[in-house]
């Protein structure tokens, strides 16, 4: 059977070798002709393709396998799936310390926390669990005191057990998770997109009905690969902007180029 015959790259020692792997075997995927063949090379194949090791190499495949763009068959083999959707996100690879690091500045008041039912847009990553704890906070700026985003993090209750609210005060729930709950954070999936203010955001960011707002997603992973938080906040749409770097740079001990690429948002996250 013909199999797909992803595109060659040329490696960069300053990132991790599955994430560069994983994005750009999703570049071919997603950019493969209509009548290129659904099936992959075997993991030993790719990953010789690639000049990676197997096991980075089943790493990144994982990765794909998550987003929902292959399926792996035992005994079958690697596929790409047809009707994945073709999403037009920016993946971008940044630190826990990095982020940590944006989430400050500002006064930070807790507007509640209690147990609610899973949202059914996020079931995936609650998987047998009825109810999460949210956690609904309100940021201003310390120098004027007008307010900047509002904040919800939703929570499974093994987690929530051992957050103490009052601390949400003076740290962001990220640094609160790794720091003081001592939870191993492997990554954070980050999504941001224009939306119109609704009127709950309206009332609390002291905006009009529809305004433009910058909402942000956040997804928060343990070791194990579960999900321990799922943020989303709501920022001004006229007070924040999400900017990034991407750096092409050339190494010349290899002859080859390479790509890095930096995250660098303006806004805060958490």
């Amino acid at each position: 059977m013909t199999v797909f015959a992803p595109d060659s790259l040329a490696l960069n020692r300053k990132l991790p070798l599955w994430y560069q792997v994983s994005q750009s075997l999703r570049a071919s995927i997603l950019g493969r002709p209509p009548a290129a063949p659904l099936r992959l090379p075997t993991e030993e194949s790719l990953a010789e393709h690639y000049g990676v090791s197997v096991l980075t190499m089943r790493q990144a495949l994982k990765e794909l396998e998550t987003e929902g763009l292959i399926s792996r068959h035992r005994r079958r083999g690697t596929f790409i799936e047809p009707d994945a959707r073709r999403e037009r996100t920016v993946r971008l690879l940044g630190s826990v310390d990095t982020i940590v690091a944006q989430q400050s500045g500002e006064d930070t008041t807790l507007l509640d926390h209690r147990s609610a039912p899973v949202p059914p847009e996020l079931t995936a990553h609650f998987p047998g669990l009825t109810e999460v704890t949210v956690y609904r906070r309100l940021r201003r700026d310390r120098i004027g005191g007008e307010p900047t985003n509002w904040a919800e993090n939703l929570i499974p209750p093994a987690v929530a057990a051992a957050v103490d609210p009052a601390a949400l005060a003076r740290m962001p729930m990220t640094k609160l998770l790794r720091d003081e709950v001592g939870i191993r954070i492997s990554r954070i999936t980050d999504t941001v997109e224009a939306r119109l203010a609704d009127p709950r955001t309206a009332e609390l960011l002291e905006v009009p009905l529809l305004s433009p707002i910058l909402h942000y997603t956040g997804v928060t992973y343990d070791e194990t690969g579960s999900v321990v938080d799922v943020a989303r906040i709501h920022y001004r749409g006229d007070r924040f902007s999400f900017s990034m770097t991407v750096e092409n740079i050339a190494e010349t001990a290899g002859g080859g180029q390479s790509r890095q690429t930096q995250r660098r948002p303006a806004a805060e996250e958490d």
